[in-house]
């Protein structure tokens, strides 16, 4: 972690007895969230895992916190990668091999595409070590797990944030682990994702209707407050799709039209560069390329960094 700035420790909520949300301020770039949900015979599922290894390992300290043993002795009966960012899988390699790691199909695909990248751009965090282990469990449309007889149901609704953004929800306690889908107080990042269906992945959300909401990055969200996030994000969605149209149709770069577009009522909103991505993926679309087309993260990447006036800054 840079010496420049000391973030509060993370924290282990239990949201509703028995599942556990994992939040660790302030939720920029590389510091997520993850969750543990526990069945009623003992079995559970980690949602996520987080980027560098000294966080993973007290990720896994918090864990044991909640089993009573150590993870090989009392190993998850399942890791869920909600997405396939460095910053939810990285932590990966330290499953005992007998947990299945589950995750979208097109998350597989990304985990070994993307490789440490994340790690590469975002310099300055001590990372430790990395391997890139994918999930070995995939699927299309939905699974549903049971610890005991608590049901965990995993529903795709990308592409939003990514191809392979997958939501665990918890139908019985009315809990949501929404991954990247939701930022609580940061500008979501929609480069690898889609302009035109993050708003669905959100109203798939919305459709759930939860009463708690434990997004990828920030707080957790309860009642109003899921509304307030969800209709922000949305609105947020409308805003990079309209600037896109305007500035695609004057010809305008989308490092220009984010600089032409600088002041709005999201720029105080962390990661005001991701702005810059957006555009890259509502311009994609625009042109008319297949949603799943992938854009050269390394130009894109430049760009925002122009953008930030400098290199962007990571705390994890």
């Amino acid at each position: 972690m840079s010496d420049d700035l000391l973030l509060p420790d993370p924290e282990l909520v239990e949201v509703t007895p028995g599942v556990f949300a994992y939040i660790q301020p302030d939720g920029s770039w590389m510091v997520n969230n993850t969750g543990v949900v526990v069945g009623d015979d003992g079995s559970y599922l980690l949602v996520d895992t987080t980027s560098t290894e000294a966080r993973n390992r007290a990720l896994l300290a918090a864990v044991q916190k909640i089993t009573g043993e150590t993870i090989e002795a009392a190993p998850p009966n399942a890791l869920l990668n909600t997405h396939h960012h460095g910053d939810h899988t990285f932590g990966n390699w330290l499953m005992p091999e007998r947990t299945p790691i589950i995750g979208h199909v097109t998350c597989r695909e990304d985990v070994l595409a993307a490789g440490r990248f994340a790690a590469d751009v975002l310099v300055g965090p001590e990372y430790g070590h990395i391997e890139v282990r994918p999930p070995d469990v995939t699927f299309t449309d939905s699974m549903t797990l049971h610890l005991g007889g608590r049901v965990v149901e995993l529903i795709h609704v990308g592409p939003a944030h990514t191809r392979s953004d997958v939501v665990a929800w918890l139908p019985q306690e009315r809990v949501v682990f929404a991954g990247d889908v939701v930022f609580a107080g940061g500008q979501p990042f929609l480069v690898e994702g889609s302009i035109a269906g993050y708003p669905k992945g959100l109203a798939a959300i919305r459709a759930l209707e939860p009463d708690i909401l434990v997004p990828g990055h920030g707080p957790v969200c309860r009642g109003a407050e899921i509304t307030a996030v969800l209709d922000d994000l949305t609105e947020y969605a409308a805003f990079v799709d309209g600037v896109a149209r305007t500035s695609h149709a004057a010809g305008l770069p989308p490092l220009e039209a984010a600089e032409k577009n600088r002041d709005h009522r999201f720029a105080g909103w962390q990661e005001s560069e991701r702005l810059v991505g957006n555009l890259h993926r509502a311009y994609s679309e625009l042109d008319g390329n297949p949603i799943d087309t992938r854009i050269p993260l390394g130009d894109v990447w430049m760009q925002m960094v122009a953008f930030n006036g400098g290199p962007i800054g990571c705390f994890a």
